[in-house]
């Protein structure tokens, strides 16, 4: 289709935004637009300045016969400050207690308004990293994982507690909640992982990381590699932790059940934006 250059940088916003960290040669726009490599460059020039000033992302470019551009996205640290203050805000209302010391969580991972800003942070985290699958444990984790996944452009993995038998030969392994010391099983289809993948961990919440250190564990029977773990939050209450690199975006500090305080700060995620 012949577009002019309006136009064209509609459309091509449009398509790259829909396809983040996906490899897209050039020629694919030209015969698109019905229009010269050089146009076509000009245009991604455009794109990638208006992405970086508004902090969208940026455009990657790759030589070559084989390069193309990759639309990466990113977040500002204000962007991301504001989001992880908004999280403190609303994760220190007293009403949110629940017992044993966990907080109720449900209508944040149920508001996918919030949940891609986390998607979009997380992502942005990672970005370098090599992610091939982003994995995460039954059932409140789901949204965050995919949130990330999406803004990855990788596909999600969901580890849980009980075979299904729509997923067919299953590997499993036990492991140890970090806080009730408790031995437990989790289990993955075997269809799900590809040997030697790179996987990037999200969750929900972690106390001692019990849950967490059983899925580092489970990609070893998939000769899998950990390529980082993402913690929407962490409590920091805990003794003994099982796990010790991870990025949190929000720390549990304190909870006075009779009192019905929540104390809630920023994580550690602000070591890790650029």
């Amino acid at each position: 289709m012949k577009l002019r250059r309006s136009g064209r940088l509609v459309d091509m916003t449009h398509y790259l935004l829909e396809r983040p960290h996906q490899l897209i040669p050039l020629t694919f726009f030209a015969d698109r637009y019905e229009s010269a490599k050089s146009s076509i460059s000009e245009d991604l020039a455009i794109i990638k300045q208006t992405f970086e000033q508004q902090g969208i992302g940026t455009i990657k470019t790759l030589p070559g016969a084989a390069g193309g551009v990759q639309y990466i996205p990113k977040m500002s640290k204000q962007e991301a400050e504001e989001i992880v203050t908004y999280l403190c805000e609303q994760l220190s209302r007293p009403d949110r207690l629940l017992p044993g010391g966990y907080l109720y969580m449900t209508d944040i991972l149920g508001d996918p308004r919030i949940v891609n800003k986390i998607g979009r942070l997380y992502a942005s985290i990672f970005a370098d990293r090599p992610v091939d699958v982003v994995m995460t444990i039954a059932t409140k984790g789901i949204p965050l994982a995919y949130a990330v996944a999406h803004f990855l452009y990788v596909p999600v993995v969901i580890v849980r507690h009980d075979n299904k038998v729509t997923e067919g030969s299953m590997v499993s392994i036990n492991y140890v909640s970090g806080s009730s010391k408790r031995i437990q099983t989790m289990v993955l289809a075997k269809r799900s992982l590809a040997e030697g993948a790179n996987v990037l961990i999200i969750d929900d919440f972690m106390k001692a990381g019990g849950t967490v250190n059983g899925m580092v564990n489970l990609l070893n029977e998939f000769n899998a590699k950990l390529s980082g773990i993402g913690v929407l939050v962490e409590s920091e209450e805990t003794k003994e932790r099982l796990v010790d690199e991870y990025i949190s975006l929000v720390k549990l500090s304190s909870v006075d059940v009779k009192e019905k305080q929540i104390t809630v700060k920023a994580g550690n995620y602000i070591h890790f934006m650029e």
